[in-house]
């Protein structure tokens, strides 16, 4: 065995990885495989992509980012031993007082660089690593984007272009030898700074007041502004070369110098080590799957809340798209909440499926099918069914209220409230509560301090905004969010991850359905009725009994019990709904553990008896009434003025408002109008008619291409690897083509082609053929010939890795491979 060659190029570093390290590198960056790379050097152009590797850099976490930092301002290449040394530090105190934290970044670069390696951002051996170049010009120090590590360009980048006569003056005020080289002067420069003795002693005669202009830029921004006339201690360094000029009026400490007034190190703090997740709080497991199971139904009743809200329709849809401020203002108001926490509530049953627009012209919010299912479902279902939407779902409820790149109002269910990175946080947020002790709640700064430390530069990437063109703090957001959000929907009791959350995590939707019904209290089919016209439901009440309860009865409390209360108008809606006294009667009595109180059942009848003795119907709308004292009444009341009657015969008045309007209004001044068709029969109102066409639920914007699973790696492996062998075939020289230049099509007559296809089969050999199909698409393959006959030659395509037929006439031509690849 001879001995391996290091690689000179990153596509020959990916060409001696294996098929397993090869599969980790598109895992880890699928926007590689978009589409599949022809061979290896098209894998390795595009992972040198200026949009590939900004993605991959907003997957490291801090310490790998810090040495991807570091390598940017080392030399390229770089030894492992100098990437150690900007990363510790050369032991020499800077004044800093910061605990040396050496041993942590000892043990902790090999895993950090072995990232780097595998995301294909640095190869090469440990004596000679590179930074992919598009990587280092994103994180190598500019005027346009400083270095993250505060430093400035080299001595050599920083007097490009100065001239010979400056270079002599500098070198004579920092008592160097002059040279009328300007290549040897800024050599000479330079390792003057880079010698710490020297370097010293050279400092130890600058005024205090230089050293202080040192101190505020040796941690950067390394650039500051000078005057025409600097002060003489700003001139001191200039004359000394500690500044160099980058214009006319701003200068920069060089980079040699920065690292010997930070001790050789390229960060002030290292993080090698992610911080500790700190616990807050120690519950008791139990109390807190309790606790999560209460809110978790208390998220139940409020989105079928919601849904009764909008049962019959819905607010109407902005032209722009979403709900208006007032109508999320009265939804808040009919949920008794907020209007953030309204907002999320409805963004949730949007995601969930469970609401969505209707289509019509007069376009609504209403109810989906799907949300008639769901009702019907067991609570632990339905709760499963929420928590899986709301992990999945890239709408961000919290952004409501919020404005846009442009300056407009982000409104619920609007456009724009789409973010990629949510579904990711909210998996990872959890994965942190679970990676707690059960009952424990962590601390949340340090949860935030965690995630930026696992994604530094998820929001705003370097060199340039991110796409969303938010601030960098975006990430935290959401995870704030995230942690108030699983609190209300009982994924969190108490601030500790209950066990139906880890069995959702870790098992699936049934199993934490499974853990969630025995603390769910079964529903009851009873009430306690009350002398004072109330109702008190003592625990979740079953859904006929609560839907008929909500529309004869007005919820006035909730909590860990719902009190209902019987007005004149909630009777009346009874009414309006089908429902006759005695159908009252007799429900109450059927689902009251206490006697029905007379007043109750005298003021049902009351209504009852009022109810409909007034008929509404359509002119534009009429008042038909039996009693013609009762219509004389209505005209001599003023409140009557504004819905315009006259009196068309004794017992039939004329309006010029609709019957919509005059049933309200009439009710209003204390009547009980009931409305009729035109053959004057009473209209009933039923409740819950108004249902969408079926929806879908609205699909989450991906961050990305999605990860490959094994099988589709393992085939693009196969096809990088045999295009890269049909790229790179060693050709044998024809006689009158010659050897064909690498990465070109072979060219052959027709005649030839035939002839070396058939002696191929014959022998059982390969070669290299140019093919265009039936698109004009080109392509080089190396195959096996097993058969030529009838204008078609079929073999074995070692591109392809399976068995295909070619018609001759698109093969461009072909070659022989070289012994040692035939072979």
């Amino acid at each position: 065995m001879g001995t391996t060659t290091p690689p000179r190029t990153l596509a020959e570093a990916l060409r001696a990885r294996g098929d397993e390290s090869l599969a980790g590198l598109l895992r880890a960056r699928p926007d590689l495989l978009s589409p599949v790379p022809n061979d290896i050097t098209q894998l390795a152009t595009r992972a040198g992509t200026r949009a590939s590797v900004v993605r991959a850099l907003e997957h490291l976490d801090r310490f790998a980012l810090q040495t991807a930092e570091a390598l940017a301002v080392a030399p390229d290449p770089a030894p492992y031993d100098t990437l150690l040394a900007l990363l510790t530090g050369d032991g020499q105190d800077d004044g800093d007082g910061r605990d040396d934290a050496g041993a942590a970044i000892t043990a902790a670069l090999p895993t950090a660089l072995a990232t780097l390696r595998e995301q294909a951002l640095v190869w090469g051996e440990d004596t000679r690593l590179h930074l992919v170049r598009t990587a280092r010009e994103l994180l190598a120090p500019s005027p346009q984007h400083p270095s993250p590590t505060g430093l400035g360009p080299t001595v050599s980048e920083a007097t490009a272009g100065m001239s010979p006569g400056r270079l002599q003056e500098i070198l004579t005020a920092a008592g160097l030898p002059p040279t009328h080289d300007p290549v040897s002067a800024v050599t000479a420069l330079a390792g003057l700074f880079t010698d710490r003795t020297r370097m010293a002693e050279l400092l130890d005669t600058a005024p205090v007041e230089a050293l202080s202009v040192l101190d505020r830029l040796v941690w950067g921004p390394p650039y500051g502004e000078v005057t025409p006339n600097p002060t003489p201690p700003v001139q001191w360094l200039r004359d000394r070369g500690l500044l160099l000029p980058v214009s006319t009026r701003t200068v920069v400490l060089p980079r040699e110098a920065a690292l010997h007034l930070r001790a050789g190190r390229a960060h002030r703090v290292p993080e090698p080590v992610a911080p500790a997740l700190i616990a807050a709080a120690e519950r008791d497991p139990q109390a807190v799957d309790r606790a999560a199971a209460g809110q978790g139904f208390m998220a139940l009743s409020t989105v079928e809340e919601l849904l009764k809200l909008w049962n019959n329709g819905g607010p109407a849809i902005l032209r722009a798209g979403g709900l208006s401020v007032r109508e999320l203002k009265r939804a808040a108001a009919a949920l008794d909440t907020s209007e953030p926490v309204a907002a999320f509530w409805i963004e949730l049953a949007y995601a969930a499926g469970l609401l969505a627009s209707d289509g019509e012209t007069d376009e609504r919010y209403a109810p989906t099918p799907a949300s008639d299912e769901w009702l019907d479902l067991d609570a632990q279902d339905r709760w499963t069914h929420l928590i899986t939407a709301w992990l999945a779902a890239t709408r961000t409820a919290g952004l409501v209220g919020g404005q846009d790149a442009k300056g407009r109002a982000l409104s619920a269910l609007g456009p724009d409230l789409d973010r990629s990175a949510a579904p990711e946080v909210r998996h990872r947020v959890l994965a942190l509560f679970a990676s707690l002790p059960p009952g424990t709640a962590p601390d949340p700064q340090t949860l935030l301090a965690r995630l930026r430390w696992e994604r530094p530069l998820r929001t705003t990437p370097p060199g340039g905004p991110s796409p969303q063109g938010e601030a960098s703090d975006l990430r935290s957001r959401i995870a704030l969010w995230t942690v108030n959000e699983a609190e209300m929907l009982g994924v969190t009791g108490r601030g500790a991850l209950s066990s139906q959350a880890r069995a959702l995590l870790d098992e699936g939707p049934d199993d934490a359905a499974a853990r969630l019904a025995p603390l769910i209290p079964e529903p009851l089919d009873h009430v306690l009725l009350q002398a004072d016209l109330t109702a008190v439901a003592p625990g979740p009440l079953e859904r006929p009994l609560a839907d008929m309860l909500s529309v004869l009865a007005d919820v006035e409390s909730k909590g860990g019990a719902t009190v209902y209360r019987f007005t004149p108008g909630s009777v009346r809606r009874a009414l309006d709904a089908g429902r006759a006294a005695t159908d009252l009667h007799a429900f109450l009595a059927t689902h009251s553990r206490t006697p029905v109180p007379q007043p109750l059942s005298y003021l049902i009848d009351d209504v009852a008896r009022r109810h409909g003795h007034l008929r509404i119907g359509a002119a534009s709308a009429y008042v038909r009434c039996d009693d013609e004292a009762v219509l004389n009444e209505i005209l001599a009341d003023k409140r009557s003025a504004t819905l315009r009657l006259r009196r068309l015969a004794p017992t039939v008045l004329a309006a010029q408002a609709g019957p919509g309007s005059l049933i309200e209004g009439l009710r209003e001044m204390g009547y009980a109008p009931a409305a009729e068709s035109a053959e004057g029969d009473v209209l009933i109102t039923r409740a819950g008619a108004r249902r969408t066409p079926p929806r879908t639920p609205p699909v989450p914007v991906p961050e990305g291409p999605p990860v490959p699973d094994a099988t589709l790696l393992t085939a693009a492996v196969r096809a990088v690897r045999a295009g890269d062998t049909a790229a790179r075939a060693v050709h044998k020289e024809s006689p009158e083509t010659g050897t064909a230049p690498a990465g070109s099509l072979p060219r052959t007559t027709t005649a030839e082609t035939l002839a070396t296809v058939q002696a191929a089969a014959m022998t059982g050999s390969a070669v290299w053929i140019g093919y265009v199909n039936v698109d004009g698409a080109a392509s080089q393959r190396v195959i096996a010939p097993v058969k030529v006959e009838g204008g078609f030659v079929t073999a074995y395509d070692h591109t392809a890795d399976e068995v295909r037929t070619y018609p001759l006439h698109r093969i461009t031509g072909v070659a022989e491979l070289a012994d040692e690849q035939s072979t």
